[in-house]
Protein backbone atom coordinates (compact mmCIF):
# COMPACT_ATOMS: atom_id res chain seq x y z
CA UNK A 1 0.00 0.00 0.00
CA UNK A 2 2.67 2.48 0.64
CA UNK A 3 4.99 1.64 -2.40
CA UNK A 4 1.47 2.95 -4.29
CA UNK A 5 1.24 5.87 -2.63
CA UNK A 6 4.85 6.78 -2.81
CA UNK A 7 4.53 5.82 -6.82
CA UNK A 8 1.46 8.08 -6.98
CA UNK A 9 2.50 10.96 -5.69
CA UNK A 10 5.87 10.63 -7.97
CA UNK A 11 3.70 10.59 -10.65
CA UNK A 12 1.82 13.48 -9.45
CA UNK A 13 4.80 15.53 -8.63
CA UNK A 14 6.57 14.75 -11.93
CA UNK A 15 3.01 15.70 -13.83
CA UNK A 16 2.95 18.87 -12.08
CA UNK A 17 6.36 19.53 -12.93
CA UNK A 18 5.93 19.41 -16.35
CA UNK A 19 2.44 21.82 -16.72
CA UNK A 20 4.64 24.14 -14.91
CA UNK A 21 6.99 24.74 -17.69
CA UNK A 22 4.21 25.28 -19.88
CA UNK A 23 2.44 28.02 -18.14
CA UNK A 24 3.18 31.44 -18.24
CA UNK A 25 6.03 33.38 -16.40
CA UNK A 26 5.09 36.83 -15.98
CA UNK A 27 6.02 36.32 -11.94
CA UNK A 28 9.38 34.60 -12.36
CA UNK A 29 11.74 37.14 -11.70
CA UNK A 30 14.25 37.81 -14.38
CA UNK A 31 11.59 37.08 -17.00
CA UNK A 32 10.31 40.08 -19.14
CA UNK A 33 7.97 40.93 -22.00
CA UNK A 34 9.62 42.13 -25.32
CA UNK A 35 9.45 45.61 -26.04
CA UNK A 36 8.46 47.33 -28.68
CA UNK A 37 11.54 48.33 -29.76
CA UNK A 38 13.17 44.59 -29.43
CA UNK A 39 9.88 43.35 -31.51
CA UNK A 40 10.81 45.83 -34.42
CA UNK A 41 14.68 44.96 -34.17
CA UNK A 42 13.52 41.48 -34.50
CA UNK A 43 11.46 42.28 -37.72
CA UNK A 44 14.12 44.32 -38.93
CA UNK A 45 17.06 41.17 -38.26
CA UNK A 46 14.55 39.23 -39.82
CA UNK A 47 13.73 40.66 -42.51
CA UNK A 48 17.89 41.60 -43.82
CA UNK A 49 18.20 37.78 -43.13
CA UNK A 50 14.98 36.86 -45.70
CA UNK A 51 16.44 39.38 -48.48
CA UNK A 52 20.47 38.01 -48.05
CA UNK A 53 18.74 34.38 -48.35
CA UNK A 54 16.64 35.36 -51.65
CA UNK A 55 20.21 36.92 -53.08
CA UNK A 56 22.28 33.60 -52.64
CA UNK A 57 22.02 31.31 -55.40
CA UNK A 58 22.47 27.47 -54.31
CA UNK A 59 25.02 25.68 -56.87
CA UNK A 60 23.63 22.74 -58.27
CA UNK A 61 24.42 19.63 -56.92
CA UNK A 62 26.49 17.29 -59.03
CA UNK A 63 25.96 13.22 -59.27
CA UNK A 64 28.54 11.88 -57.14
CA UNK A 65 29.89 8.50 -58.37
CA UNK A 66 32.68 7.21 -56.08
CA UNK A 67 33.40 4.42 -58.91
CA UNK A 68 33.11 6.57 -61.81
CA UNK A 69 36.96 6.16 -63.03
CA UNK A 70 37.01 2.35 -62.06
CA UNK A 71 33.76 1.09 -63.94
CA UNK A 72 34.09 0.71 -67.41
CA UNK A 73 31.59 2.84 -70.16
CA UNK A 74 28.49 1.29 -70.73
CA UNK A 75 28.38 0.32 -73.95
CA UNK A 76 26.84 1.75 -76.97
CA UNK A 77 23.57 0.37 -78.07
CA UNK A 78 23.79 -1.45 -80.85
CA UNK A 79 22.10 -1.01 -83.89
CA UNK A 80 19.43 -2.84 -84.74
CA UNK A 81 19.75 -4.89 -88.54
CA UNK A 82 17.15 -6.20 -89.91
Amino acid sequence: MLHKAIVATSILLLTTGAVSAQTDKLGVPGYSLRTDAEKKNDRDTDRAYQSTVKGVSVPEKKKLDPWGDIRPAPPAAAKNKQ
